[in-house]
């Protein structure tokens, strides 16, 4: 007997956690059903905790394995197909579940070996799939799902790559000019023995600072710069700064955007699989990626427990945009939950990349205005100090 920790959703709706003592995941998983429990995730205790697979290798993955099983193919034998795309963790979670297929393992019971590996979220959808008797329509959600937030992430990246490349290019041209190129021209001009002005005299200040105390200087940012990654990294300083961005005046909107692509692809992929709705919407939350609405989105659950409509609750905590607010709410009307929330992750992707494009647009000219800045005082200093000089000098 083994321990296995889980987390499952109540006949009512509720989640619990806990841990049972069992032979198997997949006895784990039967003994929860056998309790009224439908599993979200289990997981053996003595497992370690693995760094998770990338979005875009997770994605040609299940897009394999989800073809060759709609094509009729049996899918122990899609998954030994699918192995020689992956490598490192990924694969000897694969081939770890293939044998536990053939032990009479479920697939989501099978894949829960590689704990982190495979996304929470990724096993419960399967595990939904399994318990409909629709795993090819499952892995067909996983697929696009995965396909989609490897994408966005993709597109994210790009977007920032450029503005990150000018921040670091000029913050190298102004600690070149400060430190290597303005102590000369202060050796100069202090032969000369002249009152400086005052703009040159500040530039020539700030030179001394970083040429002399640069080694402090850089023990304090760096000491700063930890503090803060470490704060950051604890779930109340993360949710803190996330709160903050989500109410920036245009970051927040950006933000939102993307947390709302990634719960509704989610809930919808989920839903579509046959999980219902409380626990597709606990599971849901974990795609979030952010914490504060994450926060937002479980205390939206505790008023759907209540009794609230599903687009009422959201709406009511600023979980989400507008755009897919109107959406859920007509498939609310309609019966068609699943398919507008997905239609709604679709639509807050859109909108986040115009969001983010715009914010990028608007960065690029404000950097090259900070950095340009900051060059033309230092000409605008050294050249006053030059024009100042007295005649017999």
């Amino acid at each position: 007997m083994s321990a296995y920790s889980y987390r499952a959703a109540r006949q009512d709706g509720a989640i619990v956690t806990g841990a049972i003592e069992a032979e198997s995941h997949g006895q784990a998983s039967a003994t929860l059903a056998s309790r009224g429990l439908f599993a979200i995730a289990v997981a053996s205790a003595a497992e370690d905790h693995r760094a998770a697979a990338s979005r875009r290798d997770l994605a040609i993955v299940f897009r394999g394995i989800a073809a060759l099983v709609s094509s009729g193919v049996p899918l122990e034998r899609a998954i030994s197909a699918s192995e020689p795309l992956t490598s490192g963790p990924l694969r000897e979670t694969l081939t770890a579940a293939r044998e536990r297929l053939r032990a009479g393992a479920s697939f989501g019971n099978a894949l829960a070996v590689g704990r982190g590996v495979i996304p929470a979220l990724v096993i419960g959808m399967i595990r939904a799939g399994e318990r409909g008797s629709q795993l090819g329509t499952a892995l067909e959600q996983i697929a696009a799902h995965l396909e989609q937030e490897a994408d966005l992430v993709a597109r994210v990246r790009q977007a920032l790559t450029y503005p990150l490349l000018l921040a670091v290019a000029g913050t190298a041209s102004v600690l070149v000019i400060t430190t290597v190129v303005v102590p000369r021209f202060a050796a100069i001009l202090g032969d000369l023995g002249q009152q400086l002005p005052p703009a040159t005299r500040l530039l020539l200040g700030m030179s001394q600072l970083l040429t002399r105390f640069w080694i402090p200087l850089l023990v304090i940012v760096v000491a700063a710069t930890w503090s803060a990654i470490e704060w950051i990294r604890r779930p109340s300083g993360r949710k803190r700064v996330e709160e903050v961005l989500l109410r920036l005046p245009f970051i927040g909107s950006v933000r939102r955007a993307l947390a709302t692509a990634r719960v509704m692809r989610a809930l919808g992929g989920m839903l579509r699989s046959g999980m219902p709705l409380l626990p597709a919407l606990d599971a849901a939350r974990d795609a979030a990626g952010d914490l504060a609405i994450a926060e937002r989105l479980e205390r939206s659950r505790e008023r759907v427990v209540q009794g609230a409509p599903l687009a009422g609750a959201l709406e009511r905590e600023g979980a989400l945009s507008a755009s897919a607010l109107q959406l859920i709410k007509v498939g609310e009307s309609s019966g068609r939950v699943a398919d507008m929330a997905w239609s709604a992750g679709n639509l807050a992707a859109q909108e986040a990349e115009r969001g983010l494009r715009a914010l990028v647009t608007a960065l690029e000219p404000a950097l090259i205005v900070a950095f340009g800045g900051i060059v033309a005082f230092t000409a605008a200093a050294l050249l006053q100090a030059v024009y100042s000089l007295r005649p017999g000098y």
